[in-house]
Parts: C-alpha cells; sequence; structure tokens
C-alpha cells in the first residue's frame, strides 16, 4: 500500500518521490512557518585553529559545548517555537577519548575499525540505498564498554530493545 493510499502525503522533488505519514494536524497547509538550521558544531576545531595545528590540536572542546549549549538556549527561548531544527555539517573535529564515532548520510549500514576507533555508519529513516531495511542504531554505553545494533522500524515497534542490551543499562 502507498502512502497516498493509506492517508499519507506523497511529495515529489525533481523525479524524487517521499511517502509520509504526517500526524492528523499537519496533513494540511496551516500557513507559514520556520524551522532552524545549525551547522558544524565541530568539537575540538576551535582549539586546533588558535594553534595552528589542524591535524593533531582538537582535544579540547569546551568552547564549543558553551558555544552549542548557547545555541540550544537561544533556540529554546524562541516563540513562537521553530517547526523543527536540523543541524548539519561536521559534528566532530578531533575525538579525545572517543571509541566510536556514529554517522548516517550513505543510506545503508556500513563501518569499520581504524586505530581502535570504530567508525559505525546507520542506514537511513528514510531512503535506503542498499539492502538494509528503513530503521534506527541502538547504542547502549557502559563504563567499559559502547554495544550497538541496528533494528528496524518494524521490529523495533514490535519486539522493542533486546533484553541482552536493555541488561546492560541495568549493570551499574
Amino acid at each position: 500500500m502507498s502512502a497516498a493510499e493509506a492517508g499519507g502525503v506523497v511529495h515529489r522533488a525533481r523525479g524524487r518521490t517521499l511517502d509520509a505519514f504526517p500526524s492528523e494536524k499537519e496533513r494540511e497547509w496551516k500557513g507559514p512557518f520556520y524551522f532552524i538550521q545549525g551547522a558544524d558544531p565541530q568539537f575540538g576545531l576551535m582549539k586546533a585553529w588558535s594553534t595552528g595545528d589542524c591535524d593533531r590540536c582538537g582535544d579540547e572542546w569546551g568552547q564549543e559545548i558553551r558555544l552549542t549549549e548557547q545555541a540550544v538556549q537561544a533556540i529554546n527561548r524562541l516563540n513562537p517555537k521553530p517547526k523543527f531544527f536540523v543541524l548539519c555539517g561536521d559534528l566532530v573535529h578531533a575525538m579525545p577519548g572517543i571509541k566510536a564515532v556514529f554517522s548516517g548520510h550513505y543510506h545503508r549500514n556500513a563501518g569499520g575499525i581504524y586505530q581502535n576507533l570504530d567508525m559505525v555508519v546507520s542506514s537511513a529513516i528514510g531512503c535506503q540505498l542498499g539492502k538494509d531495511t528503513h530503521g534506527l542504531r541502538v547504542v547502549v554505553v557502559t563504563a567499559e564498554k559502547i554495544v550497538h545494533r541496528y533494528y528496524s522500524l518494524d521490529e523495533l515497534s514490535e519486539k522493542g530493545i533486546e533484553d541482552d542490551l536493555m541488561d546492560l543499562m541495568k549493570e551499574e
């Protein structure tokens, strides 16, 4: 059954189709709205740039964290509230003490390990370019490890998070 047959909206843009199931109150145009777009918090770049060593000196994130918090506080004070907020660009420049980096944009699951850094690429909620299903990645972080698992949207909705991951959250 297509989104249109199920009462959803079909959006078309330059030959592409996006099926969407908006809530009842979002189905029809209600007038102008706004959203907020932010870019490149790039944690670690400010120190690296100030020292002139962009390859090795991105180990301090304090300035970027303060600025990102300031951005969130500013958005939260807005009235009326924006429809949504999207953050684009580079999120991290350097990774002090980081064991894993999670990303998307590849529209399929992928990843690997380089110098003890686990790079995890999660497939899309939307358009799939590989054989993966529409889904989400659940990431459990404990003091000792990071465990992640990709779930299809149907699987997560019907079964929830598996017991072994839930047990990891109980250990502390």
